[in-house]
């Protein structure tokens, strides 16, 4: 079942309960799978770019939810937090930290990585082969202490 189909259900089902945080949530996600459609020329979206599409939007707001606590603004962090935790929900289950620390060692040993001069090596490998399952921060920062 593609993401567009799941999220639609998903939307229903807001609805139905009038989960309002949810609701926006997810009416965004299909905002974006229908924006990455147009562009594409009604092409079908690959399950890689519906996990790209949810990262960013998680990421964002994690941004944003940052930069609220910093300004002290409470009431709008909570509300950011609310929606990154609809939307993960329709990511793939991420790694754990030590299965993450596992892959990339495997990767290092792959490329024969020795420095923190391979770093773009093993990242460029790691990013392609773990989208989805960790997001980049977590990957780079993994990568620098192995490699380091």
């Amino acid at each position: 079942m593609s993401l567009e189909i799941t999220i639609n259900e998903a939307i229903k089902t807001a609805m139905k309960a009038k989960d309002k945080v949810a609701l926006d949530s997810l009416r965004a996600v299909k905002a974006q799978i229908l924006l990455l459609k147009t562009e594409a020329a009604g092409a079908e979206v690959t399950p890689e770019q519906e996990i790209a599409i949810l990262q960013r939007m998680i990421k964002q707001r994690k941004d944003s939810y940052e930069q609220f606590t910093a300004q002290g603004r409470t009431d709008l962090a909570a509300v950011e937090e609310a929606q990154s935790k609809v939307i993960e929900k329709f990511l793939p289950q991420q790694l754990s930290e030590q299965e993450l620390e596992s892959e990339i060692k495997k990767i290092i040993s792959e490329t024969g990585a020795e420095s923190i001069k391979d770093l773009g090596k093993v990242m460029g490998i790691a990013s392609k082969a773990l989208a989805g399952k960790s997001d980049g921060k977590s990957i780079s920062e993994m990568a620098k202490k192995l490699l380091g």
